[in-house]
């Protein structure tokens, strides 16, 4: 497994499964061309792009292209990586005839060619150990962004300070948080959010 320190920024949900298996790293999918008018997404990779940096990994046709130039364009701040399969032909397993330029997307690309293609790019693995102490979804609870009556209040604070989009669902904004803070830091972060819900209660 290559664990990464970068979010990797990939085409479809079929290529962040594959990838899931070869390496340990956060993975959003631009769900193709809809990255172009997806503001939410492109903020998280915004943020990502300032925060880790990030790696585009996009099939090694037109379309994937086009995403990069778009996502290069789109990035003003942060270090982005570009990582390139090689142009195999051929058909994914799950579709019924090949793509229109006939090249194999991330998703039906070997391991071993993954792994040479981030390998290439100077990618290599944070033999980094397991946090001890991750934020879970009962300290989420715990600290009254989930359950509770004024919760949906709540995450829209956090992730306001955070600079994040406010529809991102409890899950994403859990995995994004272990990636940017411990523990501790998360129970600071959320007891300044309430300290500030009781002075606007309390003028």
């Amino acid at each position: 497994m290559l664990h990464i320190k970068q979010a990797v920024i990939v085409e479809g949900k079929y290529d962040k499964i594959k990838l899931s298996s070869i390496i340990d790293a956060v993975i959003i999918p631009t769900n193709g061309f809809k990255i172009f008018k997806d503001k939410e997404t492109l903020k998280i990779i915004r943020y990502y792009a300032a925060a880790t940096g990030i790696i585009i990994l996009t099939d090694s046709d037109t379309a994937g292209f086009k995403i990069r130039s778009f996502l290069k364009g789109a990035i003003k701040n942060g270090n982005i990586t570009n990582v390139y399969i090689p142009d195999i032909f051929g058909k994914e397993k799950r579709k019924s005839e090949p793509s229109k330029e006939g090249k194999l997307g991330v998703e039906g690309i070997e391991k071993n060619l993954i792994l040479e293609a981030f390998a290439k790019a100077g990618i290599e693995s944070e033999e980094r150990p397991e946090n001890p102490d991750p934020i879970t979804r009962i300290d989420f609870y715990e600290c009254g962004f989930s359950g509770m009556p004024n919760s949906s209040a709540l995450r829209k604070k956090l992730l306001a300070e955070l600079d994040l989009p406010e529809l991102m669902s409890s899950t994403a904004i859990i995995d994004i948080l272990n990636t940017l803070m411990t523990k501790q830091e998360f129970f600071a972060l959320a007891e300044k959010i309430h300290n500030g819900e009781e002075q606007t209660d309390n003028p």
